[in-house]
């Protein structure tokens, strides 16, 4: 890739005169060896697969395998039918859609992980809410995730996107990264601001941790992707306002990898602290898995 920091993105962008999706695009294209229509194509066919996660859950609930999640995302829903919510339709759409597509990685359904199965519901509730909304076309959207990716290469480079490494900050944060910088360049944001927008999703979401309860990539990951999805908005409006990152994103990407480094290994992931380790999360695992059973697989790509 001809970047390997978000400065270095934002440089290249105004050279060029083109936005960071369409850089992206380029740079994947030269990656791969496939020409920029079939990158393309195959970058549109995983939105597909994103819209098909957000509906399946929408309207139906979609338990879990274990049994201990599903149907928040139509609960939501229906919510939002009875009157005024206090996020207001447009967010509380997002956040349903976030959750739909979790409850649907939580089923063992199809998704795609952006930039993980742990956090796979951000992008997608944050982009279909968005292009229901603004009624944008396929393929701005399309774009909008080459961007994202953009993003999530420079997040994945210079520090990490995994919970085991780095704790939820790593997922579910660079997810909200990615998608508020994506959202504000498909609003006709500049490179700068999608940039800002990145480094305040990131700034809100430095020390999370990742503490699945029972091991499983459903409590408390489910509702943290639907906050995610209302944090995104809320760091793209931000930034097309003109509020600015004060500490530059780059370092606070650096700052994210300091952070999780220092993180204790009982919060990254392991299911040994936090929520895992509370009473409730103690009982939940006796009941899955019973007394001196052995410690469950990770369910999802954390």
């Amino acid at each position: 890739m001809k970047f390997q920091t978000l400065a270095q993105l934002v440089d290249i962008c105004r050279e060029d005169g083109v936005t960071i999706g369409q850089l992206m695009l380029s740079e994947q294209a030269k990656e791969t060896g496939k020409s920029e229509e079939e990158t393309f194509r195959l970058m549109a066919d995983y939105y597909n697969i994103m819209k098909e996660a957000v509906h399946r859950g929408i309207h139906e609930p979609v338990p879990s395998r274990s049994g201990l999640t599903g149907g928040d995302a139509v609960r939501v829903t229906d919510y939002m039918g009875s009157g005024v919510t206090s996020l207001g339709a447009e967010a509380c759409t997002a956040l349903a859609y976030a959750l739909s597509v979790s409850e649907v990685n939580a089923s063992m359904g199809r998704i795609v992980a952006t930039p993980t199965a742990g956090s796979c519901g951000i992008i997608p509730g944050v982009f279909v809410s968005s292009q229901e909304r603004f009624q944008w076309d396929d393929d701005h959207l399309v774009m909008g995730l080459f961007a994202a990716g953009a993003i999530g290469y420079v997040i994945a480079n210079n520090s990490f996107i995994s919970g085991a490494e780095g704790g939820c900050q790593a997922e579910v944060g660079s997810a909200i990264g990615m998608a508020a910088g994506a959202l504000t360049e498909l609003r006709g944001g500049t490179p700068e601001q999608a940039v800002h927008a990145v480094g305040l999703a990131l700034k809100n979401s430095l020390g999370l941790i990742c503490d699945p309860v029972g091991g499983l990539v459903e409590i408390p990951c489910i509702v943290r992707n639907g906050f995610g999805a209302v944090t995104a908005l809320a760091a793209a409006d931000m930034a097309l306002a003109g509020v600015r990152s004060a500490i530059p994103s780059d370092e606070v990407v650096e700052v994210m990898l300091e952070v999780g480094t220092a993180m204790p290994a009982k919060h990254r992931e392991t299911a040994k602290g936090g929520l895992a380790q509370t009473p409730t999360g103690k009982k939940i695992l006796k009941d899955l898995y019973g007394k001196g059973s052995k410690k469950p697989k990770k369910d999802g790509n954390q």
